[in-house]
Protein backbone atom coordinates (compact mmCIF):
# COMPACT_ATOMS: atom_id res chain seq x y z
CA UNK A 1 0.00 0.00 0.00
CA UNK A 2 1.55 3.63 -1.12
CA UNK A 3 1.76 6.11 1.24
CA UNK A 4 -0.61 9.16 0.33
CA UNK A 5 -0.83 12.73 1.34
CA UNK A 6 -2.10 12.57 5.20
CA UNK A 7 -4.59 14.95 6.06
CA UNK A 8 -4.94 13.96 8.95
CA UNK A 9 -8.55 15.67 9.54
CA UNK A 10 -9.88 14.30 12.91
CA UNK A 11 -12.87 13.49 12.68
CA UNK A 12 -13.72 13.83 16.06
CA UNK A 13 -15.50 17.72 16.34
CA UNK A 14 -17.66 17.27 12.86
CA UNK A 15 -18.96 13.61 14.64
CA UNK A 16 -19.60 14.25 17.97
CA UNK A 17 -21.39 17.50 17.22
CA UNK A 18 -23.29 15.99 14.67
CA UNK A 19 -24.31 13.29 17.32
CA UNK A 20 -25.60 15.82 19.34
CA UNK A 21 -27.28 18.11 17.41
CA UNK A 22 -24.92 21.39 17.53
CA UNK A 23 -24.91 20.98 13.88
CA UNK A 24 -26.45 19.61 10.64
CA UNK A 25 -24.99 16.23 9.09
CA UNK A 26 -26.13 13.81 6.64
CA UNK A 27 -27.62 10.70 7.34
CA UNK A 28 -24.80 8.86 6.02
CA UNK A 29 -22.27 11.06 8.51
CA UNK A 30 -23.99 9.23 11.10
CA UNK A 31 -21.11 8.14 13.86
CA UNK A 32 -23.21 4.97 14.54
CA UNK A 33 -26.11 3.16 12.14
CA UNK A 34 -27.30 -0.54 11.38
CA UNK A 35 -24.92 -1.19 8.53
CA UNK A 36 -22.03 -0.93 10.63
CA UNK A 37 -23.30 -3.74 12.97
CA UNK A 38 -21.11 -6.54 10.84
CA UNK A 39 -18.49 -4.61 11.48
CA UNK A 40 -18.50 -3.62 14.95
CA UNK A 41 -18.86 -7.06 15.75
CA UNK A 42 -15.96 -8.25 13.24
CA UNK A 43 -12.31 -8.65 15.17
CA UNK A 44 -10.41 -9.10 11.72
CA UNK A 45 -10.40 -8.70 8.03
CA UNK A 46 -7.87 -10.61 5.63
CA UNK A 47 -6.20 -7.67 2.67
CA UNK A 48 -5.50 -9.01 -0.34
CA UNK A 49 -3.52 -7.12 -2.55
CA UNK A 50 -3.68 -9.18 -5.77
CA UNK A 51 -3.35 -7.68 -9.74
CA UNK A 52 -1.30 -7.59 -12.50
CA UNK A 53 2.08 -6.55 -10.90
CA UNK A 54 2.08 -9.79 -8.49
CA UNK A 55 5.00 -11.48 -9.10
CA UNK A 56 6.42 -12.05 -11.94
CA UNK A 57 4.07 -9.20 -13.35
CA UNK A 58 2.40 -8.86 -16.49
CA UNK A 59 1.73 -6.29 -18.78
CA UNK A 60 -0.84 -7.77 -20.95
CA UNK A 61 -4.25 -8.19 -19.07
CA UNK A 62 -5.24 -11.28 -21.06
CA UNK A 63 -2.23 -12.57 -20.12
CA UNK A 64 -2.53 -12.20 -16.70
CA UNK A 65 -5.78 -13.78 -16.28
CA UNK A 66 -4.83 -17.05 -18.25
CA UNK A 67 -2.05 -17.27 -15.33
CA UNK A 68 -4.57 -16.94 -12.50
CA UNK A 69 -6.92 -19.64 -14.54
CA UNK A 70 -3.93 -21.90 -15.01
CA UNK A 71 -2.83 -21.50 -11.63
CA UNK A 72 -5.84 -23.01 -10.63
CA UNK A 73 -7.41 -19.73 -8.52
CA UNK A 74 -10.38 -20.52 -6.31
CA UNK A 75 -12.11 -17.90 -4.26
CA UNK A 76 -12.68 -20.65 -1.60
CA UNK A 77 -9.38 -20.92 -0.58
CA UNK A 78 -9.14 -16.98 0.49
CA UNK A 79 -12.17 -17.75 2.31
CA UNK A 80 -10.90 -20.50 4.24
CA UNK A 81 -7.32 -18.28 4.85
CA UNK A 82 -9.62 -15.32 6.13
CA UNK A 83 -11.27 -18.22 8.51
CA UNK A 84 -8.30 -19.55 10.18
CA UNK A 85 -7.73 -16.00 11.05
CA UNK A 86 -11.22 -15.10 12.20
CA UNK A 87 -11.58 -12.69 9.96
CA UNK A 88 -15.19 -12.21 9.01
CA UNK A 89 -14.10 -9.97 6.24
CA UNK A 90 -11.71 -9.55 2.79
CA UNK A 91 -10.83 -6.70 1.34
CA UNK A 92 -9.65 -7.04 -1.85
CA UNK A 93 -7.08 -4.66 -3.51
CA UNK A 94 -6.11 -5.68 -7.17
CA UNK A 95 -7.79 -1.86 -8.85
CA UNK A 96 -4.40 -0.37 -6.92
CA UNK A 97 -1.94 1.90 -8.58
CA UNK A 98 1.19 0.32 -7.73
CA UNK A 99 -0.69 -2.93 -9.47
CA UNK A 100 -1.18 -1.91 -12.75
CA UNK A 101 -4.64 -0.45 -12.30
CA UNK A 102 -6.00 -4.34 -12.74
CA UNK A 103 -9.57 -4.37 -11.92
CA UNK A 104 -10.62 -8.05 -11.69
CA UNK A 105 -14.13 -8.44 -13.11
CA UNK A 106 -15.54 -7.40 -15.98
CA UNK A 107 -16.57 -4.07 -17.30
CA UNK A 108 -17.80 -2.23 -19.75
CA UNK A 109 -15.57 0.31 -19.41
CA UNK A 110 -12.55 1.01 -20.84
CA UNK A 111 -8.92 2.41 -19.28
CA UNK A 112 -7.55 0.00 -18.14
CA UNK A 113 -7.11 -4.08 -16.89
CA UNK A 114 -10.26 -5.35 -16.64
CA UNK A 115 -10.88 -9.50 -16.81
CA UNK A 116 -13.48 -11.47 -18.77
CA UNK A 117 -13.56 -14.06 -15.67
CA UNK A 118 -15.28 -12.26 -12.88
CA UNK A 119 -13.09 -12.67 -9.98
CA UNK A 120 -14.25 -10.16 -7.73
CA UNK A 121 -18.31 -11.92 -8.49
CA UNK A 122 -16.55 -15.39 -7.78
CA UNK A 123 -14.75 -14.15 -4.39
CA UNK A 124 -18.20 -11.97 -3.33
CA UNK A 125 -20.14 -14.98 -3.43
CA UNK A 126 -18.05 -17.46 -2.16
CA UNK A 127 -17.47 -15.33 1.12
CA UNK A 128 -21.44 -14.98 1.12
CA UNK A 129 -22.02 -18.45 1.30
CA UNK A 130 -19.33 -18.96 4.74
CA UNK A 131 -20.72 -15.78 6.12
CA UNK A 132 -18.03 -13.29 5.61
CA UNK A 133 -18.30 -9.85 3.60
CA UNK A 134 -16.21 -8.68 0.76
CA UNK A 135 -14.97 -4.74 0.17
CA UNK A 136 -13.61 -3.61 -2.51
CA UNK A 137 -9.89 -1.34 -2.75
CA UNK A 138 -10.89 1.74 -4.92
CA UNK A 139 -7.45 3.89 -5.43
CA UNK A 140 -7.73 7.52 -5.88
CA UNK A 141 -4.43 8.08 -7.68
CA UNK A 142 -3.20 8.38 -10.93
CA UNK A 143 0.75 9.13 -9.82
CA UNK A 144 2.12 5.46 -10.54
CA UNK A 145 0.74 5.34 -14.02
CA UNK A 146 3.85 4.47 -15.52
CA UNK A 147 5.06 2.66 -12.82
CA UNK A 148 7.89 0.02 -13.85
CA UNK A 149 8.47 1.65 -17.65
CA UNK A 150 4.62 0.77 -18.69
CA UNK A 151 1.69 2.85 -19.10
CA UNK A 152 -1.12 1.01 -17.27
CA UNK A 153 -3.90 3.35 -18.30
CA UNK A 154 -5.94 3.92 -21.52
CA UNK A 155 -6.59 7.73 -22.10
CA UNK A 156 -7.55 7.13 -25.62
CA UNK A 157 -10.06 4.50 -25.05
CA UNK A 158 -11.85 5.88 -21.99
CA UNK A 159 -11.85 9.37 -24.28
CA UNK A 160 -13.42 7.44 -27.04
CA UNK A 161 -16.16 6.42 -24.24
CA UNK A 162 -16.55 9.32 -23.17
CA UNK A 163 -16.68 11.22 -26.14
CA UNK A 164 -14.19 14.18 -25.08
CA UNK A 165 -10.56 14.13 -24.22
CA UNK A 166 -9.75 12.82 -20.86
CA UNK A 167 -5.66 12.34 -19.58
CA UNK A 168 -6.02 9.49 -16.91
CA UNK A 169 -2.42 10.15 -15.92
CA UNK A 170 -3.89 13.65 -14.20
CA UNK A 171 -5.65 13.19 -10.72
CA UNK A 172 -8.96 15.06 -12.19
CA UNK A 173 -9.01 12.13 -14.90
CA UNK A 174 -8.31 9.69 -12.92
CA UNK A 175 -11.05 11.18 -10.58
CA UNK A 176 -13.60 10.51 -13.23
CA UNK A 177 -12.56 6.94 -15.19
CA UNK A 178 -12.55 5.78 -10.74
CA UNK A 179 -16.25 7.79 -10.09
CA UNK A 180 -17.67 5.89 -13.41
CA UNK A 181 -16.36 2.34 -11.67
CA UNK A 182 -17.98 3.11 -8.26
CA UNK A 183 -21.24 3.13 -9.84
CA UNK A 184 -20.76 0.45 -12.47
CA UNK A 185 -19.72 -1.85 -9.89
CA UNK A 186 -22.60 -1.11 -7.61
CA UNK A 187 -25.10 -1.67 -10.21
CA UNK A 188 -23.30 -5.13 -10.42
CA UNK A 189 -22.69 -6.49 -7.64
CA UNK A 190 -25.44 -5.46 -4.49
CA UNK A 191 -23.84 -8.26 -2.37
CA UNK A 192 -20.96 -6.60 -2.28
CA UNK A 193 -19.65 -5.02 1.64
CA UNK A 194 -18.23 -1.71 0.35
CA UNK A 195 -15.15 0.08 -0.51
CA UNK A 196 -12.48 0.65 1.22
CA UNK A 197 -10.54 4.00 -0.58
CA UNK A 198 -7.18 5.07 -0.26
CA UNK A 199 -7.48 8.73 0.05
CA UNK A 200 -9.27 10.67 -1.45
CA UNK A 201 -10.13 12.65 -4.90
CA UNK A 202 -11.16 15.74 -5.65
CA UNK A 203 -13.29 15.16 -8.60
CA UNK A 204 -15.29 12.65 -6.42
CA UNK A 205 -16.02 15.33 -3.49
CA UNK A 206 -17.23 17.56 -5.86
CA UNK A 207 -19.50 14.96 -7.55
CA UNK A 208 -20.98 13.97 -4.33
CA UNK A 209 -19.62 10.57 -4.62
CA UNK A 210 -19.79 8.94 -1.20
CA UNK A 211 -23.56 10.55 -0.74
CA UNK A 212 -24.49 8.90 -3.44
CA UNK A 213 -22.69 4.95 -2.40
CA UNK A 214 -24.76 5.63 0.68
CA UNK A 215 -28.16 6.14 -1.40
CA UNK A 216 -27.63 3.50 -3.52
CA UNK A 217 -26.10 1.18 -1.59
CA UNK A 218 -27.58 1.74 1.86
CA UNK A 219 -25.87 -1.53 3.24
CA UNK A 220 -22.25 -0.56 1.78
CA UNK A 221 -19.41 0.84 4.25
CA UNK A 222 -17.22 3.05 2.94
CA UNK A 223 -13.95 2.37 4.59
CA UNK A 224 -10.64 5.07 4.42
CA UNK A 225 -6.58 4.52 4.76
CA UNK A 226 -5.15 7.12 7.07
CA UNK A 227 -7.43 9.95 6.51
CA UNK A 228 -10.10 10.38 8.85
CA UNK A 229 -12.76 11.86 7.03
CA UNK A 230 -16.34 12.19 9.16
CA UNK A 231 -18.58 11.35 5.60
CA UNK A 232 -16.75 7.39 5.59
CA UNK A 233 -17.88 4.90 7.84
CA UNK A 234 -14.51 3.77 9.13
CA UNK A 235 -10.65 4.71 9.18
CA UNK A 236 -7.60 2.55 8.84
CA UNK A 237 -4.75 3.40 10.06
CA UNK A 238 -1.81 1.92 7.93
CA UNK A 239 1.23 -0.33 9.58
CA UNK A 240 2.45 2.14 12.38
CA UNK A 241 5.84 1.49 13.86
CA UNK A 242 7.70 2.66 16.94
CA UNK A 243 5.98 2.01 20.03
CA UNK A 244 6.46 0.04 22.73
CA UNK A 245 5.79 -2.24 23.32
CA UNK A 246 6.06 -3.14 19.66
CA UNK A 247 2.92 -4.79 18.95
CA UNK A 248 0.66 -2.60 20.77
CA UNK A 249 -0.70 -0.88 17.79
CA UNK A 250 -3.49 1.08 19.17
CA UNK A 251 -0.55 3.84 21.07
CA UNK A 252 0.15 5.03 17.03
CA UNK A 253 -3.92 5.74 16.53
CA UNK A 254 -5.94 8.89 16.73
CA UNK A 255 -9.57 8.09 16.96
CA UNK A 256 -11.97 8.18 19.49
CA UNK A 257 -14.79 5.64 20.19
CA UNK A 258 -17.33 4.51 19.35
CA UNK A 259 -15.95 5.88 15.55
CA UNK A 260 -15.14 2.95 13.82
CA UNK A 261 -11.21 2.21 13.67
CA UNK A 262 -9.24 -0.27 11.90
CA UNK A 263 -5.49 -1.01 12.36
CA UNK A 264 -3.86 -1.95 8.41
CA UNK A 265 -0.62 -4.30 8.74
CA UNK A 266 1.49 -7.08 6.89
CA UNK A 267 1.64 -9.86 8.54
CA UNK A 268 5.30 -10.43 6.19
CA UNK A 269 7.92 -8.87 8.47
CA UNK A 270 9.44 -7.61 5.04
CA UNK A 271 8.59 -6.63 1.06
CA UNK A 272 5.76 -5.09 -0.23
CA UNK A 273 2.24 -5.11 0.16
CA UNK A 274 1.94 -7.64 -2.38
CA UNK A 275 4.07 -10.32 -3.66
CA UNK A 276 7.09 -10.12 -4.69
CA UNK A 277 8.69 -13.50 -5.07
CA UNK A 278 9.73 -14.03 -1.88
CA UNK A 279 8.49 -16.29 0.88
CA UNK A 280 8.96 -13.64 3.79
CA UNK A 281 9.07 -14.85 7.81
CA UNK A 282 6.01 -13.94 9.96
CA UNK A 283 6.88 -13.21 13.57
CA UNK A 284 3.89 -15.30 15.92
CA UNK A 285 4.76 -12.16 18.94
CA UNK A 286 4.34 -9.60 16.75
CA UNK A 287 0.97 -10.37 15.28
CA UNK A 288 -0.61 -11.92 17.74
CA UNK A 289 0.32 -8.90 20.10
CA UNK A 290 -1.25 -6.79 17.21
CA UNK A 291 -4.40 -8.83 17.12
CA UNK A 292 -4.95 -8.82 20.74
CA UNK A 293 -4.19 -5.31 21.54
CA UNK A 294 -6.46 -4.19 18.74
CA UNK A 295 -8.99 -6.47 19.69
CA UNK A 296 -8.48 -4.91 23.47
CA UNK A 297 -8.74 -1.73 22.09
CA UNK A 298 -12.41 -2.02 20.18
CA UNK A 299 -9.66 -2.01 16.69
CA UNK A 300 -10.13 -4.47 13.93
CA UNK A 301 -7.05 -6.11 12.64
CA UNK A 302 -7.18 -5.99 8.76
CA UNK A 303 -4.33 -8.41 8.28
CA UNK A 304 -2.34 -8.04 4.71
CA UNK A 305 -1.18 -10.87 3.12
CA UNK A 306 0.55 -11.05 -0.36
CA UNK A 307 -1.17 -13.87 -2.44
CA UNK A 308 0.97 -15.32 -5.79
CA UNK A 309 -0.78 -15.24 -9.45
CA UNK A 310 -3.34 -18.04 -8.23
CA UNK A 311 -4.30 -16.91 -5.19
CA UNK A 312 -2.04 -19.04 -2.72
CA UNK A 313 -0.13 -17.54 0.03
CA UNK A 314 3.61 -18.29 0.13
CA UNK A 315 4.36 -21.31 2.69
CA UNK A 316 5.29 -19.12 5.30
CA UNK A 317 1.96 -17.08 5.54
CA UNK A 318 0.19 -20.34 4.98
CA UNK A 319 1.78 -22.03 8.13
CA UNK A 320 0.81 -19.09 10.37
CA UNK A 321 -2.67 -19.28 9.20
CA UNK A 322 -2.71 -22.48 10.52
CA UNK A 323 -1.28 -21.85 13.56
CA UNK A 324 -3.57 -19.11 14.02
CA UNK A 325 -6.43 -21.00 13.53
CA UNK A 326 -5.52 -23.47 16.11
CA UNK A 327 -3.91 -20.30 18.69
CA UNK A 328 -7.23 -18.27 18.32
CA UNK A 329 -9.65 -21.06 18.33
CA UNK A 330 -8.69 -22.09 22.14
CA UNK A 331 -9.36 -18.06 23.36
CA UNK A 332 -11.66 -16.93 21.10
CA UNK A 333 -14.04 -17.17 24.09
CA UNK A 334 -12.24 -14.13 25.61
CA UNK A 335 -11.78 -12.39 21.66
CA UNK A 336 -15.55 -12.80 19.78
CA UNK A 337 -18.50 -11.00 20.93
CA UNK A 338 -15.77 -8.50 23.03
CA UNK A 339 -15.22 -5.02 23.27
CA UNK A 340 -11.61 -3.43 24.44
CA UNK A 341 -11.82 -2.39 28.59
CA UNK A 342 -11.17 0.24 30.17
CA UNK A 343 -12.67 2.66 27.54
CA UNK A 344 -15.95 3.59 26.45
CA UNK A 345 -17.46 -0.09 27.17
CA UNK A 346 -15.98 -0.25 31.15
CA UNK A 347 -14.19 -2.62 32.35
CA UNK A 348 -10.61 -2.75 34.19
CA UNK A 349 -7.20 -0.44 33.67
CA UNK A 350 -5.49 -2.27 30.37
CA UNK A 351 -1.82 -1.31 29.48
CA UNK A 352 1.07 -1.52 31.44
CA UNK A 353 1.07 -3.42 34.90
CA UNK A 354 3.48 -4.74 37.74
CA UNK A 355 7.50 -5.62 37.15
CA UNK A 356 7.25 -5.06 33.78
CA UNK A 357 3.87 -6.88 32.69
CA UNK A 358 1.80 -5.40 29.44
CA UNK A 359 -1.25 -6.47 28.04
CA UNK A 360 -4.91 -5.64 27.46
CA UNK A 361 -8.49 -6.69 28.74
CA UNK A 362 -11.85 -7.26 26.75
CA UNK A 363 -15.24 -7.27 27.92
CA UNK A 364 -18.38 -8.72 27.55
CA UNK A 365 -20.90 -8.35 30.50
CA UNK A 366 -20.12 -9.00 33.53
CA UNK A 367 -16.60 -11.19 32.35
CA UNK A 368 -13.31 -9.88 31.83
CA UNK A 369 -10.46 -11.10 29.80
CA UNK A 370 -6.98 -10.18 30.78
CA UNK A 371 -4.62 -10.77 28.25
CA UNK A 372 -1.14 -10.75 28.97
CA UNK A 373 1.46 -10.37 26.32
CA UNK A 374 3.84 -9.42 28.13
CA UNK A 375 4.15 -11.09 31.43
CA UNK A 376 5.76 -9.98 34.91
CA UNK A 377 9.46 -10.80 36.14
CA UNK A 378 7.35 -11.78 39.33
CA UNK A 379 4.85 -14.77 40.00
CA UNK A 380 2.36 -11.53 40.58
CA UNK A 381 -0.13 -9.70 38.61
CA UNK A 382 -1.32 -6.25 39.48
CA UNK A 383 -4.26 -4.63 37.93
CA UNK A 384 -6.11 -1.60 38.77
CA UNK A 385 -9.57 -3.08 39.04
CA UNK A 386 -11.61 0.81 38.11
CA UNK A 387 -14.46 -0.38 41.06
CA UNK A 388 -15.19 -4.13 39.38
CA UNK A 389 -15.91 -6.60 42.53
CA UNK A 390 -14.20 -9.55 41.69
CA UNK A 391 -15.95 -13.06 42.78
CA UNK A 392 -13.54 -15.41 40.61
CA UNK A 393 -10.35 -15.96 37.94
CA UNK A 394 -9.65 -18.93 36.24
CA UNK A 395 -6.58 -19.51 33.39
CA UNK A 396 -9.04 -19.61 30.70
CA UNK A 397 -7.04 -22.00 28.53
CA UNK A 398 -6.98 -24.83 31.70
CA UNK A 399 -9.52 -23.99 33.93
CA UNK A 400 -7.22 -23.92 37.02
CA UNK A 401 -8.48 -21.50 39.33
CA UNK A 402 -6.52 -18.47 40.42
CA UNK A 403 -5.16 -16.96 43.63
CA UNK A 404 -6.80 -13.43 43.82
CA UNK A 405 -7.03 -11.02 46.59
CA UNK A 406 -7.96 -7.01 45.98
CA UNK A 407 -7.65 -4.05 47.95
CA UNK A 408 -6.60 -0.50 47.41
CA UNK A 409 -8.02 0.03 44.37
CA UNK A 410 -6.49 -3.25 42.49
CA UNK A 411 -6.70 -6.43 41.35
CA UNK A 412 -3.85 -8.84 42.75
CA UNK A 413 -3.09 -12.05 41.20
CA UNK A 414 -0.87 -14.24 42.49
CA UNK A 415 1.18 -17.77 42.31
CA UNK A 416 1.22 -17.34 38.71
CA UNK A 417 3.14 -19.64 36.72
CA UNK A 418 3.18 -21.63 33.20
CA UNK A 419 2.86 -18.46 31.29
CA UNK A 420 1.92 -18.73 27.23
CA UNK A 421 4.17 -18.00 25.26
CA UNK A 422 1.72 -15.02 23.47
CA UNK A 423 -0.93 -14.69 25.63
CA UNK A 424 -2.44 -15.86 28.91
CA UNK A 425 -5.45 -15.48 29.32
CA UNK A 426 -7.00 -15.06 32.53
CA UNK A 427 -10.86 -14.89 32.97
CA UNK A 428 -12.35 -12.95 35.48
CA UNK A 429 -15.89 -12.99 36.97
CA UNK A 430 -16.95 -9.80 38.33
CA UNK A 431 -19.99 -8.89 40.34
CA UNK A 432 -20.70 -5.07 39.04
CA UNK A 433 -18.95 -2.29 39.90
CA UNK A 434 -19.08 -0.18 43.19
CA UNK A 435 -17.92 2.82 45.27
CA UNK A 436 -17.89 4.90 42.40
CA UNK A 437 -20.78 8.11 42.92
CA UNK A 438 -23.95 8.28 40.39
CA UNK A 439 -22.68 11.47 37.91
CA UNK A 440 -26.40 12.72 37.47
CA UNK A 441 -25.63 13.41 41.34
CA UNK A 442 -22.28 15.27 40.87
CA UNK A 443 -21.94 18.76 39.07
CA UNK A 444 -18.93 19.78 37.20
CA UNK A 445 -17.94 22.85 36.07
CA UNK A 446 -14.52 24.07 34.41
CA UNK A 447 -12.72 27.11 34.30
CA UNK A 448 -12.26 27.27 30.60
CA UNK A 449 -13.77 25.01 27.64
CA UNK A 450 -14.10 25.49 23.92
CA UNK A 451 -17.72 25.82 22.80
CA UNK A 452 -20.34 23.23 22.96
CA UNK A 453 -17.38 21.20 24.96
CA UNK A 454 -18.33 22.46 28.57
CA UNK A 455 -17.33 20.80 31.51
CA UNK A 456 -20.66 19.04 32.30
CA UNK A 457 -19.70 16.96 29.38
CA UNK A 458 -17.27 14.94 31.39
CA UNK A 459 -19.52 13.80 33.73
CA UNK A 460 -22.53 13.25 32.03
CA UNK A 461 -22.38 9.25 31.45
CA UNK A 462 -22.07 9.78 27.32
CA UNK A 463 -18.82 9.43 25.43
CA UNK A 464 -20.77 11.04 23.12
CA UNK A 465 -19.64 14.72 24.34
CA UNK A 466 -16.90 15.24 25.99
CA UNK A 467 -15.15 18.13 27.32
CA UNK A 468 -12.25 20.33 25.40
CA UNK A 469 -10.28 22.89 27.28
CA UNK A 470 -9.96 24.93 24.53
CA UNK A 471 -6.03 25.04 24.69
CA UNK A 472 -6.61 26.84 28.05
CA UNK A 473 -3.92 25.91 30.73
CA UNK A 474 -3.79 25.98 33.53
CA UNK A 475 -7.50 24.25 33.89
CA UNK A 476 -9.74 23.52 36.27
CA UNK A 477 -12.42 20.95 36.47
CA UNK A 478 -14.65 21.56 39.53
CA UNK A 479 -16.68 18.57 41.48
CA UNK A 480 -19.84 19.51 43.58
CA UNK A 481 -20.93 16.37 45.00
CA UNK A 482 -23.77 18.31 46.42
CA UNK A 483 -23.05 17.46 50.68
CA UNK A 484 -19.60 16.53 52.33
CA UNK A 485 -18.98 12.86 51.02
CA UNK A 486 -15.23 11.03 51.12
CA UNK A 487 -13.36 11.08 48.37
CA UNK A 488 -10.74 8.60 47.68
CA UNK A 489 -10.01 8.91 43.50
CA UNK A 490 -10.95 10.36 40.48
CA UNK A 491 -11.10 8.13 37.50
CA UNK A 492 -10.71 9.31 34.21
CA UNK A 493 -11.31 8.86 30.45
CA UNK A 494 -9.33 11.03 28.30
CA UNK A 495 -10.10 11.35 24.76
CA UNK A 496 -8.17 8.85 22.48
CA UNK A 497 -8.06 11.57 19.73
CA UNK A 498 -4.48 11.45 19.57
CA UNK A 499 -1.60 9.16 19.62
CA UNK A 500 -0.34 8.27 22.88
CA UNK A 501 3.63 8.41 22.39
CA UNK A 502 5.80 11.20 20.56
CA UNK A 503 5.31 9.81 17.16
CA UNK A 504 6.69 12.68 15.73
CA UNK A 505 7.37 16.80 16.23
CA UNK A 506 3.39 17.26 14.39
CA UNK A 507 1.95 13.79 16.07
CA UNK A 508 1.76 14.36 19.59
CA UNK A 509 -0.22 12.99 23.35
CA UNK A 510 -3.16 15.15 24.25
CA UNK A 511 -3.08 14.01 27.41
CA UNK A 512 -2.67 14.88 30.81
CA UNK A 513 0.87 15.26 32.39
CA UNK A 514 1.28 17.38 35.36
CA UNK A 515 -1.83 17.98 37.85
CA UNK A 516 -2.85 18.98 41.54
CA UNK A 517 -6.00 17.74 42.93
CA UNK A 518 -7.62 20.46 45.79
CA UNK A 519 -10.61 19.78 48.05
CA UNK A 520 -12.90 22.60 49.97
CA UNK A 521 -16.31 23.01 51.79
CA UNK A 522 -17.16 25.75 50.53
CA UNK A 523 -15.89 26.01 46.58
CA UNK A 524 -14.33 29.15 47.56
CA UNK A 525 -11.28 28.14 50.03
CA UNK A 526 -8.92 25.30 48.26
CA UNK A 527 -6.45 25.61 50.69
CA UNK A 528 -2.86 23.52 49.53
CA UNK A 529 -2.87 20.58 47.05
CA UNK A 530 -3.80 17.17 48.60
CA UNK A 531 -2.39 15.57 45.89
CA UNK A 532 0.25 16.32 43.26
CA UNK A 533 2.28 14.11 40.62
CA UNK A 534 1.70 13.02 36.53
CA UNK A 535 -0.14 11.05 34.61
CA UNK A 536 1.35 8.10 31.78
CA UNK A 537 0.58 9.06 28.04
CA UNK A 538 -1.15 5.70 28.15
CA UNK A 539 -4.47 5.02 26.45
CA UNK A 540 -7.51 3.60 28.89
CA UNK A 541 -8.96 4.73 31.61
CA UNK A 542 -6.18 6.37 34.74
CA UNK A 543 -6.52 7.18 38.14
CA UNK A 544 -5.53 10.14 40.28
CA UNK A 545 -5.88 8.41 43.96
CA UNK A 546 -5.72 10.70 47.29
CA UNK A 547 -5.65 9.99 50.91
CA UNK A 548 -8.94 9.52 51.95
CA UNK A 549 -10.62 12.84 52.59
CA UNK A 550 -14.61 13.91 53.40
CA UNK A 551 -15.16 17.29 51.43
CA UNK A 552 -17.98 18.72 49.39
CA UNK A 553 -15.91 20.12 46.29
CA UNK A 554 -12.70 18.72 44.46
CA UNK A 555 -10.91 20.37 42.13
CA UNK A 556 -8.93 18.79 39.52
CA UNK A 557 -6.39 21.41 38.39
CA UNK A 558 -4.17 20.04 35.10
CA UNK A 559 -1.04 22.22 34.82
CA UNK A 560 0.73 20.57 31.47
CA UNK A 561 0.11 18.47 29.05
CA UNK A 562 2.41 16.24 26.60
CA UNK A 563 2.18 17.38 23.77
CA UNK A 564 5.10 19.90 22.62
CA UNK A 565 4.52 23.18 20.78
CA UNK A 566 5.30 21.91 17.26
CA UNK A 567 2.19 19.83 17.35
CA UNK A 568 -0.09 23.03 16.99
CA UNK A 569 -3.02 20.99 17.20
CA UNK A 570 -2.39 19.35 20.07
CA UNK A 571 -0.69 21.43 22.03
CA UNK A 572 -1.99 22.25 25.54
CA UNK A 573 -5.30 20.55 24.03
CA UNK A 574 -6.63 18.61 26.86
CA UNK A 575 -10.10 16.76 26.10
CA UNK A 576 -11.88 14.05 28.48
CA UNK A 577 -14.51 12.07 27.81
CA UNK A 578 -15.74 11.32 31.25
CA UNK A 579 -14.30 10.97 34.80
CA UNK A 580 -15.82 10.20 38.30
CA UNK A 581 -15.09 10.65 41.92
CA UNK A 582 -14.36 7.69 44.07
CA UNK A 583 -15.72 7.54 46.85
CA UNK A 584 -14.32 3.69 48.23
CA UNK A 585 -11.84 1.44 46.43
CA UNK A 586 -13.93 -2.55 45.47
CA UNK A 587 -13.77 -5.70 48.00
CA UNK A 588 -13.82 -9.22 46.59
CA UNK A 589 -17.44 -10.10 46.00
CA UNK A 590 -19.03 -12.75 48.04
Amino acid sequence: MAHRFLRRVLVACAAMLAVSGLIAAPASADLQKPSQQWLRDSQAGLFLHWGMRTSPGYTSCSAWEKAITDGGWDPAYWVTEAQKLHASYLVLASFHSRLGYSRAWPSKIPGSCSTKRDFLGELVAAAKARGLKVILYMTNDAQWHDEGGHEWLDSAGYSKYKGKDIDLDSQSGFGQFSYDNFFEVMKNYPDLGGFWIDNDNAYWESHDLYQQIYQQRPDYLISNNNEDTPIMDTISNEQKTGMSPSYDYPQATYTAMPRLTEACFKLPDTGSWWYGGSNSAVNKMLNVGRYITNSGSSIKSLMAETAMVNGKFPSNQEAFNNFAKTYLDAIWESLGGTEGAGYMYGGMQPGFWNDGAHGVITIKGDTQYVHVLTKPSTSTLKIRDNGYRVRGVTNLRTGAAISFSQGGGSLTLSGLSGWDTYDTVFKVETAGRTGTYDPKTVTLKASASASGHSGPAASDGSYLTYFDNNKTLPVNLDYDLGTAKKVQYLGLNQREDSVSYARSDSEQSARIKAYKVFVSSDGKDWGSAVKSGTLPSHRGVQFVDVSAVTARYVRLQVTSTYAASSDSSRYKRLRIDETWVGSDYATAAG
